[in-house]
């Protein structure tokens, strides 16, 4: 993991819960390290806080008790992530396949990617996994634009 720090300016929603509040960005974020902690500055407050990304939505979750806005009211402040941009690798399979096959994985844009790493990491068997590398090389262009 890269040691650069990052900050980034966020916003978004309040959502109350049993445990805490919840503070949902109104962006996914994308290329950061996820499920690790940061701090949050917002309403002159630095709020440890835990990142949460899922499919669609990040959230923050306060890692200690600060007076958050109320529910449903919209946020502003600027996250710090200590960890820096998340590396995305792909796997040597599928790059060896890719290869083999003339075809690019680089029209990917991030979404796409995500989700064919998403795909092949839930592979339960190695015929699976290799169905899927198929499955994802077919659909992709050939290196010169053209599919075959």
């Amino acid at each position: 993991m890269p040691s650069v720090a990052l900050n980034l300016p966020v916003e978004g929603t309040v959502t109350h819960g049993p445990e805490g509040p919840l503070l949902r960005l109104s962006q996914r974020l994308d290329g950061h390290d996820t499920f690790l902690t940061g701090s949050l500055d917002i309403a002159d407050t630095s709020v440890p806080v835990r990142i949460l990304t899922l499919d669609s939505v990040t959230v923050l979750r306060p890692a200690d008790s600060f007076l958050a806005p109320a529910d449903g009211e919209h946020w502003t402040g600027r996250l710090h992530l200590p960890h820096g941009l998340r590396r995305r690798s792909v796997p040597p399979d599928l790059n060896a396949a890719a290869d083999q096959a003339a075809r690019s994985l680089d029209g990917l844009d991030e979404a796409e990617l995500r989700y064919v790493l998403t795909f092949l990491s839930e592979a339960t068997t190695p015929a699976i996994r290799r169905a899927r590398i198929e499955a994802v090389v077919s659909a992709l262009p050939t290196t010169t634009g053209r599919n075959q």
